[in-house]
C-alpha cells in the first residue's frame, strides 16, 4: 500500500538535474519583526507578486533570502530560503488584530545559533529526506543495507545531521488563480547523509485568498530511495500573549496511533485511541491529559481516511478566536507539542520559548516505514513522481 501518485516517465540523472536546472512549477499550487500589521490601506492582493528581502546570511557567507506572500485580507507567510523554512504566518485574532501564530526567529542568525542546533526543534523548516525517525539509523531496500548519520540518540531523524532544513533551496516567486506562490527547489546528490539516489525536489508554497497555506511536494530519483517530505512548523494560535498552548483545543480524526518504545520507533502496533488521552476524535484541550502521556505527545496518528485530500486537523484557541484546520493526503500526522523546548531559545520580539510554547501536525508517512513492511510503503523508484499536498487554513470563531 502506497500513498504516492506515480507517474511514468524517464529516470535517468541527466533528467533530474535538468528538472533542478530549470525550476518546473508543478500544477495549481516576515516575520513579526519585518512584517507591518496590514491594514485596509496596505493590504495586498494575490494579483500582486510575493516581495523578497534579505535575511542575512549563512555562516559560510551565502545570502539568505526572506519571500513574503500575501492575500486580501492581511494575512502575510513569510518563507526562508534557508531550509524553506516558515519564519512567520500572520493572521487575525477574533478582534480583527494581526499577529504572529509560528515560532521563529527575525533573522537567518538564529537558525544558526549554537543553541538552536544544539536542541534542534527545526522551526518551520522543510523536512527530508526523511520525516520522523528511522530505527538505528539504518534500511535495508533492493538487497542493499544503507547507514545513516545517527542524530537523535541511537536512531536517525529528519534526514540526518544536514538535512533540507539546512540547506539552501532556490526559489522562484510567481503567482496562481489561488494566490501568490512560492516555489522552492534542491537537488539531493547520491549519498547525502547515507540516501541512495540523486533526488530533485520542488516544493510549492501557496496562499489563497481563503486563507490557507497549501503546501506542494513534489521529487523524482534516478535510483530506489525512501522518501517522506514534510514541514516542521510549530503554531501557538495566541503567540507573544499565551506562554504555552496547553489551553488550545485539538481535534484528530484518528481512530489508532502508532506505539512507541522508549526511543520514539514504533513497534509495529496500531493501537486504538479509545479510551486513552491520545483520543482526539472528540475536541480536547492539549492540556488537559497531557500529564498522562510520559513526555508529551510526540507520536504518529493514523489518520481514518483512503487516499486522497482528507482532514487531519482542527485547533481551536479560545482566548484568540484563531482557528486551524489541517488536510492532507498523507497517512498520518505527527502530534508534538514541544515537549523538549526548555527556554533557551528567544523568538520574534523575544518570546522565550518554554516547554509547550508551541505544536506541530506534522503530515507525513509513519515514521521508520522502511523497517515496518506493514506500514504504507515510503518507497520511490526512478520513473515515479511523488506527489503530496498537504493544506493549513486559518480563521476564526467569533
Amino acid at each position: 500500500m502506497t500513498h504516492f501518485r506515480r507517474r511514468l516517465g524517464a529516470g535517468s540523472l541527466s533528467s533530474l538535474l535538468l528538472l533542478a536546472a530549470c525550476n518546473p512549477q508543478p500544477s495549481a499550487q516576515q516575520t513579526a519583526a519585518q512584517a507591518p500589521a496590514a491594514t485596509d490601506s496596505t493590504r495586498t492582493t494575490s494579483a500582486a507578486m510575493p516581495t523578497s528581502a534579505s535575511f542575512g546570511k549563512t555562516t559560510d557567507g551565502t545570502e539568505v533570502r526572506l519571500f513574503t506572500l500575501a492575500n486580501a485580507h492581511g494575512m502575510q507567510v513569510t518563507i526562508s530560503t534557508l531550509g524553506g523554512t516558515i519564519t512567520g504566518i500572520r493572521v487575525p485574532d477574533r478582534n480583527g488584530k494581526i499577529g504572529d501564530v509560528v515560532l521563529g526567529f527575525d533573522e537567518a542568525s538564529g537558525y544558526q545559533s549554537p543553541a538552536f542546533l544544539k536542541s534542534g526543534p527545526y522551526f518551520g523548516a522543510l523536512i527530508g529526506r526523511y520525516g520522523n525517525r528511522i530505527k538505528g539509523g539504518q534500511f535495508a531496500l533492493g538487497g542493499h543495507a544503507y547507514t545513516l548519520a545517527k542524530n537523535n540518540g541511537p536512531n536517525a531523524l529528519h534526514g540526518g545531521k544536514k538535512g533540507f532544513d539546512k540547506m539552501i533551496w532556490d526559489a522562484t516567486p510567481g503567482r496562481s488563480a489561488a494566490g501568490q506562490t512560492l516555489t522552492l527547489h534542491l537537488l539531493s546528490k547520491d549519498g547525502e547523509e547515507g540516501y541512495p539516489g540523486n533526488l530533485a525536489v520542488t516544493v510549492a508554497y501557496t496562499l489563497t485568498d481563503d486563507s490557507a497555506l497549501r503546501i506542494d511536494y513534489t521529487a523524482t530519483t534516478d535510483q530506489p530511495t525512501v522518501l517522506n517530505l514534510t514541514n516542521h512548523a510549530y503554531f501557538n494560535l495566541n503567540h507573544g500573549a499565551s506562554k504555552d498552548v496547553l489551553a488550545h483545543v485539538v481535534t484528530l480524526p484518528a481512530d489508532r496511533y502508532t506505539v512507541v518504545d522508549a526511543t520514539l520507533i514504533p513497534t509495529g502496533e496500531l493501537r486504538p485511541v479509545k479510551g486513552t488521552p491520545f483520543d482526539f476524535t472528540a475536541p480536547h484541550a492539549i492540556g488537559e491529559r497531557i500529564g498522562q502521556v510520559p513526555g508529551g505527545y510526540d507520536h504518529n496518528w493514523v489518520l481514518n481516511a483512503a487516499p486522497g485530500p482528507h482532514p487531519a486537523a482542527t485547533v481551536y484557541d479560545p482566548a484568540s478566536g484563531r482557528t486551524l484546520e489541517v488536510s492532507t493526503d498523507q497517512p498520518g500526522v505527527q502530534f508534538y507539542t514541544g515537549n523538549f523546548l526548555d527556554g533557551s531559545l528567544k523568538g520574534h520580539g523575544g518570546t522565550v520559548y518554554g516547554q509547550h510554547a508551541g505544536f506541530c501536525l506534522e503530515t507525513q508517512h509513519f515514521p521508520d516505514s522502511p523497517n515496518q513492511p506493514k506500514f504504507p510503503s515510503t518507497v520511490l523508484k526512478p520513473g515515479e513522481t511523488y506527489r503530496t499536498t498537504s493544506e493549513y487554513k486559518f480563521g476564526v470563531r467569533k
